[in-house]
Formats: structure tokens, sequence, C-alpha cells
């Protein structure tokens, strides 16, 4: 599903350009799941950003169930990151005004779906994570995991075939971050291509495979 060759990215901070990525060179499976790791500083963002479509490498390539990404136009981009790609950050980015099911409903709001039909996969979303009853309750009415939760609902409720965590439980407490983990690995057997970003070997041992950044390089993986 994914393939980066060569994929490097540098940027200009005042008179010195940083190498937030060195000729990285990955593959990850349809369907896997891959966890990423490393100290503050490794690249673990800049890859996220490059996978999910938010940043462009200086060099190299990035292909996406086999079409080159690297050099979209900016529509496309957007098309794609909406209709295949779901994101899951550590501190929510819920929206703090809307309820629990208006937040899972913005990307389809974003994608013309009608509202009914919003409403309705709004609905299902939320019931698939556990969160019926929590529907009309606002972000500041929820507990940490249950945002996580409403979070979740929101990044796959267009269906996307590749999900982006990045810290997925980095604030929460364990019996919640345990919850979110499960919720996200049952949706990886369920086919779904799961990437975590973590800096937590315990979380890292629970994928399929991971691999370790430093100084924008690959350094070990297994």
């Amino acid at each position: 599903m994914i393939e980066l060759a060569s994929v490097s990215r540098t940027f200009q901070v005042g008179g010195e350009e940083v190498h937030a990525l060195a000729g990285v060179d990955l593959t990850v499976a349809a369907g896997s799941h891959l966890a990423i790791i490393g100290p503050s500083g490794s690249g673990k963002s800049t890859l996220l950003n490059i996978l999910g479509l938010l940043d462009r490498p200086t060099s190299g390539t990035y292909h996406l169930d086999g079409e080159d990404v690297s050099n979209l136009a900016d529509a496309e981009r957007t098309r794609l990151r909406r209709e295949a790609i779901g994101f899951v950050f550590q501190f929510f980015h819920l929206v703090p005004r809307l309820t629990a099911a208006d937040n899972v409903a913005l990307p389809m709001v974003f994608a013309g779906v009608p509202r009914g039909a919003r409403r309705r996969r709004a609905a299902a979303a939320l019931e698939q994570m556990g969160l019926a009853g929590r529907a009309a309750h606002r972000p500041d009415q929820l507990s940490g995991g249950e945002r996580q939760r409403v979070a979740i609902a929101r990044a796959t409720v267009m269906g996307p075939r590749l999900l982006l965590a990045d810290e997925p439980t980095g604030n929460l407490d364990s019996a919640s971050g345990r919850q979110v983990l499960d919720l996200l690995e049952s949706m990886n057997r369920e086919g779904l291509t799961l990437v975590v970003i973590t800096h937590d070997p315990e979380i890292a041992a629970r994928a399929d495979r991971h691999i370790t950044l430093r100084d924008g390089r690959i350094v070990e993986g297994e």
C-alpha cells in the first residue's frame, strides 16, 4: 500500500539546512499494523505528515496504492486525504463548540454528504465506539478517553484505507489508553492499514512490525 523510496525532507531554519528525513525507504503492506518509534526530533512527525499528504518530500518518491503521490496537485491531495486517509492525534483536535455527533460529521460536511446520511453515519460510528449515549455532549463534557474515541470515529467515518495515529494514547490514563489501542487494533484486524507514531516500546510491541527513526533515518526494524 505504501512505498517510500529515498525520501528526504529538508527545512531552512535561519541560515541552516535541517535534514528532518534523510533517504528513507519504507514499504507498508495493505492491512498491516506498523509502529514508528524514536526520540523527539527523530523525524517521526515529518514522516507522518508525508504519509498523510500534509507535506511533500524534498526528494524521493511516495507511492500510495501504486500511485505516485509525491507531486500531486493540491486539490488531488485534498481529495485523497478525505477519501483514503484518517488521522488521530494526541490532543484530539475536536471543535469545542460542536457536539460529539457534529464533530464526527465534519469530514462528511466537507465531502458533501447529505445531512440525513451524515446523521445516520455519525450515529453508527459513535455506536461502534461505545458512545451512542454521548452523541449530544460537547468535548468539555467528555472524558479524555471518550474524546479520543470521538476523534477515532471522526477519522474513520469516511471509510479510509489508511489510519495514521500520532501518539494516540499520549494524553490518556493507562485504562483509557488500552481501550483506544484495542479499538484501533480491532479496525486493523478488519482490514484497515494502521500506522502508529509512539515513543512507548510497549505500544510498538503490539504492532505487526516496528521501525525506529533516529536523525531522520531508519536505524532498526523488525
